[in-house]
């Protein structure tokens, strides 16, 4: 293994996970004030899910994000 390409690899994967969900976290929230859903003063949970059935990775990351 070629640990400088797996790092960069890694990175660029990260990345790419970062700003997607971002966008689409940003998108959901402002529809949810928008519908009323959300008051856009909470703080709202949070979770993704990391797999890669390759290795045996499974792992959940609970968080939270602050809208106020």
């Amino acid at each position: 293994m070629d640990e400088d390409i797996f790092n960069m690899s890694v990175r660029k994967f990260l990345k790419k996970v970062g700003v997607t969900g971002q966008r689409e976290i940003e998108q959901a929230v402002r529809k949810a004030i928008e519908e009323g859903r959300l008051k856009g003063e909470e703080t709202i949970g949070a979770k993704v899910r990391l797999e890669i059935p390759q290795v045996g990775l499974d792992l959940v990351i609970d968080g939270a994000i602050e809208l106020k």
